[in-house]
């Protein structure tokens, strides 16, 4: 019996709203070296322990209207704004996916990229072992794909013939996608001799790759797209100079989701308006 396409999109809605309570967690103490699992959560400032009926996502932190129920210290509105994003990350996979090999691996890809994102904006690192799971990651549902037929990568993208390996389209997409933010990083360097994004940048665009394939080009375009339109707004409105740095991971992450869902068509819109097709 087909299961209805409402219920498993709110479940995925719900779930990713439980992942990304778990996905605070990890952005908070991991950079700090602290366990993932112990102890529980607890209020920041008092360190009192947060029931359970205190710890539902979103709709806890609404009823205590942003306040610890010990000590009343403000909850920031970040928390609740991760959870709801993973909720509606994991909906806009299952929307792109369906019930399909592919939708676990859209969900494993948006997920490390949440987390990773909110920790390059706090501390303007992507930690290795989170871009090396997601490289993992990426190889092991090529390797699925490639060895028992399920298509669980790419997740778009693909070729034909002897280019619809998956193992060979994951290598190529994470070699073009590092190499060209690379070669891009070092000639900016060289000109203006100072780091125009870290490394870190171009290990997640390698990582984005295995998933994504040659779509991980689009992915540094429109990230770099994205990051100078930032970059020139905040310049203006005098938040900050041009040649300050910012963290440039959010948005490769935001990129990466938006080529996902919707790279395929505006490349398909893009030739046929530059063919006249």
């Amino acid at each position: 019996m087909p299961i209805p396409t409402w219920f498993y999109l709110t479940a995925l809605f719900l779930f990713g709203l439980v992942f990304g309570s778990f996905a605070n967690v990890v952005i908070w103490r991991l950079p700090r070296g602290e366990s993932l699992s112990s102890p529980g959560s607890h209020c920041p400032v008092c360190d009192a322990p947060i029931r359970w009926h205190d710890n539902v996502p979103v709709a806890s932190w609404v009823i205590l209207r942003g306040r610890c129920r010990a000590c009343g210290a403000r909850i920031s509105e970040r928390y609740p704004a991760v959870e709801l994003l993973g909720g509606v990350l994991w909906l806009a996979a299952g929307m792109r996916f369906g019930l399909t090999a592919r939708l676990p691996s859209a969900m494993f890809l948006f997920y490390l990229l949440l987390i990773l994102a909110f920790i390059d904006l706090d501390t303007k690192r992507l930690p290795n072992q989170l871009v090396a799971l997601l490289f993992a990651g990426g190889l092991a549902c090529a390797a699925v794909a490639q060895f028992t037929g399920i298509a669980a990568a790419p997740l778009i993208g693909g070729g034909t013939g002897f280019w619809a390996s998956p193992l060979l389209g994951a290598a190529l997409g994470a070699v073009a996608s590092a190499g060209a933010a690379l070669v891009v990083a070092l000639a900016y360097g060289w000109v203006r001799k100072t780091q125009g994004f870290g490394m870190g940048d171009v290990k997640l665009l390698g990582a984005v790759g295995v998933f994504v394939g040659l779509y991980g080009l689009m992915v540094f375009f429109v990230g770099s797209l994205l990051g100078a339109i930032w970059g020139l707004a905040a310049a203006r409105a005098k938040a900050r100079s041009l040649s300050e740095t910012f963290a440039f991971g959010p948005f490769l992450a935001l990129a990466a989701v938006l080529v996902t869902l919707w790279g395929p068509a505006v490349w398909t819109w893009y030739v046929t308006l530059v063919t006249g097709g």
